[in-house]
This record gives C-alpha cells, sequence and structure tokens, in this order.
C-alpha cells in the first residue's frame, strides 16, 4: 500500500518533481565532474609540471663543489619514502679534454631518464634510450660548434690517462648551461674518470606541494646526515601555490553548486507543499497518522533525490571526460567511488528542500473539508 500511494504521488506532481529533478540533476554532473577533478588533479598537474624539470637535489655534505658519494647510498636515500611518481636522475661531473686539448665539462647521468626529467631539452638527431650503451653521447650545441662536431661524428676525451670514444648522437638545445656541456651514460663517465660507483648529486622532480616536498627534503637529511636535500624553491613553491589554488577553486564551486541547488529544490518544494495540503488533509480525515503521511513524503524526496544523483553521475562522467581533454589534453577518467559520494549528497538536497513539508503536518482536515 504504502508503495502504491508512492507511485501515485510521484505521477501525481510529475511537472513539479520533473522541475526539482532537473535541478539536482544539474548540480548532481558538476559537482561529479568536480570532484572527479579534485581526486585526479594533483597526477594531472604534476604531469604539467614536469616541464619545469627537477625541484629538488640531493648532494654530499663536504667542502668544494665536487664531493662524491656512493651511487648506491644516495639513490637509496632519494627512494626511500619518495612519493608516488617521484623521478630521479644521478649525475657525475668530469672536466675532460678533447684530442685538440680543449677542456670541456662531461657529465655522466642516465641519459634515457635525463630526457624525460629535462623536457626543455631539444634533441636534433637521435636520443639515446639504453644506460647499457657506452659508445655514443650528446653534446650542447655551444660545445658542438667550439668543437667543431656535428651529429654523427666521432668524439674523443681524455681525463688523465683514461681515453673515452663515442660517436654524437644528438645536439642539445636547452636554453641553459647544458647548451655547454657534452652528456654521455654514467657508466662510460664513471670509467673514464676512475669513479667507478660514485656520483656528485641526484636530481629529482618530486610531485606534491611545497610543504611535501620540503618534509621529503628533510626526512632524507634525517635518515642520511651526510647528505644535503635541497629544494629548488621557485619551482616547487610555483607548482605547490598553484595545486592549492586549483584544489581550493574546485571545493569553492561544489559548495557553491550545492547551495544553489538546495534552494531551487526548496522553492520547488515550497509550491509543491502548497499544492498538497488538500491531499493530506484528506489523508488526516481518513485517519493516517501524520508520521506515515510525512514518512511518504520523505520517501518521495528521497527516491528523487537518488535518480538525481545517479543522472547527474552519469552527465558529469561525460563532462569530466570533456574538461579533461579540453584543459589537460588527455582523459581523466570518472571515479567509481564518486557515485555514493553524489547519491548521498543528492538525497541530502532533497530532504533538505523538503522542510516545507513539514507545514503539512499542521493541516486540519475540518478547515479543508470545509474548502477553505
Amino acid at each position: 500500500m504504502f508503495g502504491r500511494l508512492l507511485w501515485r504521488l510521484i505521477r501525481g506532481n510529475r511537472g513539479r518533481l520533473a522541475v526539482a529533478l532537473l535541478a539536482m540533476a544539474s548540480g548532481a554532473a558538476v559537482i561529479s565532474a568536480l570532484f572527479n577533478m579534485q581526486f585526479d588533479v594533483q597526477r594531472k598537474m604534476t604531469q604539467e609540471f614536469r616541464s619545469l624539470g627537477a625541484n629538488l637535489v640531493i648532494s654530499r655534505i663536504g667542502e668544494g663543489e665536487h664531493v662524491l658519494a656512493s651511487e648506491e647510498g644516495m639513490e637509496k636515500a632519494a627512494a626511500n619514502g619518495a612519493p608516488a611518481g617521484t623521478i630521479g636522475v644521478p649525475y657525475l661531473y668530469v672536466v675532460a679534454r678533447t684530442d685538440a686539448g680543449r677542456a670541456v665539462v662531461l657529465a655522466g647521468t642516465w641519459l634515457d631518464m635525463a630526457a624525460q626529467l629535462s623536457p626543455t631539452w631539444k634533441i636534433h638527431g637521435s636520443s639515446i634510450t639504453s644506460r647499457e650503451d657506452l659508445t655514443k653521447c650528446l653534446m650542447g650545441e655551444h660545445a658542438a660548434r667550439e668543437i667543431g662536431v656535428r651529429q654523427g661524428g666521432a668524439l674523443e676525451l681524455h681525463v688523465g690517462g683514461n681515453v673515452m670514444h663515442c660517436t654524437v648522437a644528438g645536439v642539445i638545445t636547452a636554453g641553459g648551461d647544458e647548451d655547454d656541456q657534452i652528456f654521455a651514460n654514467l657508466a662510460a663517465v664513471q670509467n673514464l674518470a676512475d669513479l667507478n660507483g660514485r656520483i656528485q648529486l641526484v636530481q629529482l622532480r618530486v610531485p606534491g606541494s611545497a610543504e611535501q616536498i620540503q618534509t621529503f627534503a628533510a626526512q632524507i637529511e634525517k635518515m642520511v646526515p651526510e647528505f644535503r636535500a635541497r629544494p629548488i624553491r621557485q619551482i616547487a613553491e610555483a607548482e605547490g601555490a598553484l595545486l592549492g589554488r586549483v584544489q581550493l577553486l574546485i571545493v569553492s564551486m561544489a559548495v557553491l553548486i550545492f547551495v544553489l541547488t538546495v534552494l531551487s529544490v526548496l522553492a520547488t518544494m515550497t509550491a509543491l507543499a502548497m499544492e498538497r495540503r488538500a491531499d493530506v488533509g484528506l489523508m488526516k480525515a481518513l485517519g493516517g497518522s501524520i508520521g506515515r503521511i510525512v514518512g511518504l513524503f520523505l520517501a518521495e524526496v528521497s527516491v528523487l533525490g537518488a535518480a538525481g544523483g545517479v543522472a547527474g553521475y552519469l552527465i558529469g562522467a561525460g563532462l569530466t571526460i570533456w574538461i579533461g581533454r579540453s584543459v589537460f589534453g588527455t582523459t581523466i577518467s570518472p571515479r567509481p567511488e564518486v557515485l555514493p559520494l553524489i547519491v548521498a549528497l543528492m538525497v541530502a538536497v532533497a530532504l533538505a528542500g523538503a522542510l516545507p513539508l513539514r507545514l503539512l503536518g499542521r493541516v486540519k482536515p475540518a478547515v479543508i473539508l470545509r474548502g477553505e
């Protein structure tokens, strides 16, 4: 009986309820899209900020600029407790001489990862994708011009009595100090300088806010006191500040949409309550209790809220995908855990908007039956 009454209530007020359903579905769609972005925004922002390069440098404490550290020890320090998505690249710098006696800065690193950490690199020629390739190198455009070697040319480098021969796979244009350097895989430079297993520093791209990066840096220094972890503050603070602003914007917009949806549903339910005075008076005259009558109306708005939440989530899923492609150039996948949250929010909106229905409890059957 309760179910039949509920169905007839919904069918008998389709116009008003359709307006309320549309308001809740629209609000749920926008809030759903915002929540999907909230869950995924840090990962997307981190991908965008990778174009700025490293934001944390780990080196060994000591005198001078060329203090060496154990490659294994520094890599462990960099990896221990690192946030998901962290990229770390070791570096070893030595001064080498060409066969003509010209001094050059030779940087040993993981060339497959260094290009990822430094997306500003523009490599004219071929990149080096294997760390085991010890016969190829990359040259900064200024160094290549000064030495007179082009892509595909042979290069001979000397450190002490050791010699390294490599083929220039590509020329780097970066707009910084890299343009004056030569890059080879770390193992090749370590062999040339008789510094096997030694490096000078590790550059990291750590996702997160400036506070999270600073906390990770302090953790490294506490765990290994002989290492110094220095955040590159301009990059870390810029990323953290922008991430915080985007998240604040998302939360603020979600709250605003929630309030506007409540007000819209409230206006619709107020008009509906006025229309139902006669129905409530008749129910009371036939012996219906006020608790059962109110329960019937609350069940009605709860069903309405759940339907609006599900419909809004489905619309919001499409909106999320569109925003991801338009803003980030990639797809942001809708999150399944958002669905129960959106349904719960819309049921709460419906119940909040149903407050005018409590006025129906004051309706007197005698007044209604007299036609007043």
